[in-house]
C-alpha cells in the first residue's frame, strides 16, 4: 500500500506576499496624491467660497486652480515639506528674499492682539526669526508705530487645531480677518490701532511684500495657506489708525 504525505499550506505563499507588496504601494501611492493635492481640494471647499464672498485683493483665481503652473507648485510644496525644510525659521518661508544684515533694533520685541480671532497680548520678537515660541517682526522691516511696514511672521495649521496661545498655530484663523478689522501692536507700554485695509494671496516668491511704505505706519501679516499647507502665503496689510 502506497504512502500518503500531507503537506501543509504555507499560509504566507509568494502570491500573497505578492499582493500586500502590491496593495501596500497602491495606498502608499494615493496617500502621495492626496498630500500633493490637498491643497487644492481644500482651497476650493473650504476658502475660495469664504474669500471670494469678501473685497479680497487677489484671491486665487479660478485661471489658476487647474494649470500646469499650479501643479508644479503643489508638487513643489509638497516636496519641500517632504524634504524637512523648516517652516519654523520665517527666513525659509521666502527663499528669494535676503536683506542685508540690519542693525540691532532698539526694542527687542512688543505685541499685538487680535479682537477678531481672540489674540491677545501675542509676543513679536525683532530679534530671531523662531516662530515656534512667538511672532516674527522680520528684518530690516518697520517697528510700530515708525512710518514704515513691519512685516510680521506668524504660523498657520488646520484650523480645528487654532490656539491662540499656541505660536504654531496662532495665525490658522487669520483667513476670517476682513477688511475693517483691527489690530492692536503694544509698544512699549503704549497701544496703537490699525485697520485692517487690503488682503491678498501671493506666491512665496513674491518678495514684494517686503518694500516700505514711510507714508504712515503700517502691519502686514503674514501666514501660509491654505490652512495646514505652504502652498501660498497669505497677507493681511493694516494702516495705522489717527492717535
Amino acid at each position: 500500500m502506497g504512502k500518503y504525505y500531507y503537506k501543509k499550506a504555507d499560509k504566507f505563499s509568494r502570491k500573497k506576499i505578492l499582493r500586500l507588496l502590491s496593495l501596500l504601494i497602491l495606498f502608499m501611492g494615493i496617500a502621495v496624491v492626496f498630500y500633493i493635492f490637498y491643497p487644492l481640494v481644500s482651497w476650493q471647499i473650504y476658502f475660495a467660497p469664504a474669500l471670494a464672498s469678501s473685497k479680497i485683493q487677489a484671491p486665487i483665481p479660478k485661471s489658476m486652480v487647474i494649470n500646469p503652473s499650479t501643479i508644479g507648485s503643489l508638487i513643489s510644496q509638497a516636496g519641500n515639506s517632504l524634504s524637512g525644510v523648516d517652516y519654523t525659521n520665517a527666513k525659509n518661508w521666502f527663499p528669494g528674499f535676503n536683506p542685508a544684515t540690519a542693525e540691532q533694533p532698539k526694542i527687542p520685541s512688543y505685541t499685538i492682539s487680535i479682537p477678531k480671532l481672540k489674540i491677545n497680548s501675542a509676543t513679536v520678537s525683532t530679534r530671531d526669526n523662531n516662530l515656534a515660541i512667538h511672532l516674527v517682526n522680520y528684518q530690516n522691516t518697520a517697528i510700530p508705530p515708525d512710518n514704515g511696514t513691519a512685516v510680521i511672521f506668524g504660523h498657520s495649521t488646520l484650523p480645528q487645531l487654532f490656539n491662540p496661545n499656541d505660536y504654531k498655530t496662532i495665525f490658522a484663523t487669520a483667513y476670517q480677518l476682513r477688511m475693517g478689522d483691527e489690530i492692536y501692536a503694544n509698544v512699549n507700554g503704549v497701544s496703537y490701532k490699525y485697520k485692517i485695509f487690503n488682503i491678498s494671496i501671493v506666491e512665496p516668491s513674491d518678495i514684494s511684500i517686503f518694500e516700505q511704505d514711510y507714508s504712515n505706519s503700517y502691519l502686514t501679516l503674514v501666514t501660509c495657506t491654505p490652512p495646514g499647507t505652504t502652498w501660498k502665503r497669505l497677507i493681511i496689510k493694516a494702516k495705522l489708525e489717527k492717535i
